[in-house]
């Protein structure tokens, strides 16, 4: 369990530092892509073993890890495109809910039992990121057909990375590969980034970007590391796991939204912050 709460610290101290980001005005795109080197720089550093890059494209998880990558890079642009689009409240919900797909992957291929509270417990989870997230109307981010694609994507990319990364874990990387395969990931996310700067013609260097990339880099790497041993633990199956990540991760995001930056929440908030505590118990506990 312990793995799973340092994931879910590291993961919203990641929401943090992007609030901080809009404050101050950092590139976002720019210092995503010094994160995932700074990431890859800790995977490659932590790891134990003998770190050969000309042996890497000979594991077998090496083609997973360049979609992993690829889909690191691709879902970033979509929660951008939905935010701006959409709102936040939509990218909030679009991603989180994406919970029911893994969990639907782990009970169709792995026949993990979900016993009757856990059901429970996970659609009140899909109820507390719904009203936690939810924000005031406001007609410049409503919802409409031809911006409907955005959330859509969101939704299925977010299920999808999770979903991979619990197959990889499952029957390709080995509990000491670890730290070597989340290198390997990163490293293809940021030299995926690095080219999407090439084709945007996106060169302009500034010192903050690259600090605000550091920032974020350590972080994001050790929140992928524990999410991937708490997969790990014979104790905790991956729906328990999921849900539980998914929606402390909202819940513990949106206190500190309250304490930290002075966020207002209407009552719909805190009914979904109950939700959330009331699913985790139920999730946690069968």
């Amino acid at each position: 369990m312990i793995n799973l709460i340092l994931s879910i610290s590291f993961s919203s101290s990641l929401y943090v530092f992007f609030k901080y980001f809009e404050k101050y005005n950092i590139n976002t795109l720019h210092a995503i892509i010094v994160n995932y080197v700074v990431a890859a720089s800790c995977g490659f550093w932590f790891f134990e073993g003998n770190v050969s890059f000309a042996h890497i494209p000979e594991k077998q998880w090496f083609l997973g890890a360049i979609l992993l990558g690829l889909l690191f890079i691709f879902i970033f642009n979509i929660m951008a495109l939905t935010s701006q689009k959409n709102g936040l409240s939509v990218a909030s919900v679009a991603g989180k809910m994406s919970v029911v797909v893994p969990i639907l992957f782990a009970v169709i291929v792995y026949k993990e039992h979900l016993g009757i509270f856990k059901v429970f417990g996970i659609i009140i989870a899909l109820l507390a990121v719904y009203f936690t997230s939810v924000r005031p109307k406001s007609s410049k981010t409503s919802l409409n057909k031809r911006t409907l694609i955005y959330p859509i994507l969101l939704f299925v990319g977010s299920g999808i990375i999770d979903t991979f990364i619990k197959y990889m874990e499952t029957n390709y990387v080995s509990s000491e590969e670890i730290p070597y395969f989340s290198a390997v990931v990163f490293s293809f996310a940021g030299l995926i980034g690095m080219v999407t700067l090439v084709i945007k013609k996106d060169f302009a260097f500034e010192w903050k970007n690259v600090l605000g990339g550091i920032l974020l880099g350590v972080p994001n790497y050790f929140s992928i590391i524990y999410l991937l041993k708490a997969l790990q633990n014979q104790n905790l199956n991956s729906s328990t796991v999921f849900t539980i990540n998914n929606v402390a991760i909202v819940m513990i995001s949106t206190l500190l939204g309250i304490v930290v930056f002075n966020e207002k929440l209407i009552k719909k908030n805190w009914f979904g912050i109950g939700l959330a505590i009331i699913s985790i118990i139920l999730v946690a506990s069968t």
